[in-house]
């Protein structure tokens, strides 16, 4: 690898200007071209990058980082271009627990990328009303809302037009991973006191967009429980992908298996050590009695 990469930097004559030097070859723009578009990276300095990259053999990433002319958020930023994924600069607001946005090549977001392929399979490839997915578990403390979030973000990732809902309308986690605040969500459709104005498009995440649970109702079972939740489902679907959706846990009250209903598909979500087989036989037991999708389950050992 290295004496490919030195043989390619030697065929560049420096002679010429940092935007030749780093033209774009067919549709892949180089990493020196992306910084300097975005006004990370001056001509000049492009121009001791590949220079100290010349005389080294080593990557232009490398090559910035070792002359201080490039941060590790740079390389991140020029890597999420070139590679069509996410990137959340390390100073953002949002919550470390989006691993899939911050570690995008951990072994755990991996993982989640093989679980979002048995998602598209066994559920949303499988019908054009096969939108939602309500993410369920028996207790408090499965990491039901982290597996939303972070699944919700590989879905994005992937290009699918994402939307997270956070329909745990008791306990809700979704506003402060996404660092949202206070603001009109779910509830608040629900009682007809907002509207598409509570769909949040997150800017550093393309293509996801997060619906936070608004306002704690004293309601929540009766809320999820009227039509005016599967119209909304219904009309959602029309401008999004996929939906997923975040659920309070099942064994404190009815408001997942509600959900799952109105989806027709749930992912069981499990902390290893922790979760109740008594009880996850039951929520699974039940789904199934009401006609919900089974479509797959997650042990949690983070």
């Amino acid at each position: 690898m290295t004496t490919q990469n030195s043989q390619v930097v030697r065929s560049i004559p420096l002679a010429k200007t940092a935007n030749n030097l780093l033209a774009e070859t067919g549709n892949a723009r180089t990493m020196g071209s992306i910084l300097m578009d975005s006004g990370r990276l001056s001509i000049g300095n492009a121009e001791k990058i590949l220079s100290y990259q010349r005389e080294n053999g080593v990557r232009f990433g490398e090559s910035g980082r070792a002359l201080g002319l490039l941060t590790e958020d740079d390389v991140r930023f020029a890597l999420s271009v070139q590679f069509s994924y996410s990137y959340i600069p390390s100073g953002s607001s949002l919550s470390h627990e989006l691993i899939a946005a911050y570690q995008p090549d951990s072994a755990s977001v991996e993982e989640l990328r093989m679980l979002r392929s048995q998602l598209m399979l066994r559920w949303f490839n499988n019908g054009v009303d096969h939108k939602g997915l309500a993410v369920v578990s028996a207790g408090s403390g499965d990491g039901r809302s982290y597996i939303a979030a972070n699944l919700a973000i590989v879905f994005s990732q992937l290009g699918e037009r994402t939307l997270l809902i956070d329909a745990d309308m008791r306990m809700p986690s979704q506003h402060r991973l996404f660092s949202l605040g206070k603001r009109a969500g779910l509830s608040d459709i629900l009682a007809g006191r907002a509207g598409s104005d509570a769909i949040v498009s997150i800017d550093a995440l393309p293509n996801l967009s997060v619906i936070t649970a608004g306002a704690i109702p004293p309601n929540p079972q009766e809320l999820l429980g009227r039509q005016s939740f599967s119209k909304l489902l219904l009309a959602l679907g029309e401008d999004f992908d996929v939906m997923i959706i975040d659920t309070p846990p099942a064994s404190v009250c009815a408001d997942a298996h509600t959900v799952a209903v109105r989806t027709g598909a749930a992912l069981i979500v499990a902390r290893q050590d922790k979760s109740s087989m008594v009880q996850l036989g039951k929520i699974t037991h039940s789904l199934r009695e009401f006609g919900v999708t089974l479509v797959g389950s997650v042990l949690n050992d983070t």
